[in-house]
């Protein structure tokens, strides 16, 4: 039996990597790092910040509410701290549902081609 190489999950993410995941600059990252009272970033011993999976998944967050929703920064800090874990949830299915409707926009695509 062949030796199959373990998939090797990255844990912690540079804020260039993470800025291209969402589509944004790091500076607006730095930015809503010190707006959201929420987020709270590791930093390495040069002080460059690194972000785990559910720093991603917060980000993804205030994003959807400032960007998607049109909310103040006050208005999303506020709901955060409100209700974190409905606003995370919200968040998550939309954007599980734009996922599936790229895949289904993909198979009309491809069955139009036929």
């Amino acid at each position: 039996m062949p030796y199959k190489e373990p998939k090797i999950e990255k844990v912690f993410f540079t804020i260039s990597e993470v800025s291209e995941m969402l589509g944004v600059t790091p500076s607006l990252i730095r930015f809503w790092d010190k707006e959201f009272s929420v987020l709270k970033f590791r930093k390495t011993q040069k002080g460059n910040r690194i972000f785990t999976q559910e720093d991603i998944q917060q980000l993804r967050v205030i994003y959807h509410l400032v960007k998607e929703k049109g909310m103040t920064l006050k208005g999303a800090e506020h709901l955060l701290k409100k209700n974190k874990e409905g606003t995370t949830r919200t968040a998550e299915v939309i954007e599980r549902l734009l996922d599936i409707k790229q895949q289904i926009a993909d198979i009309r695509n491809e069955m139009s081609e036929e």
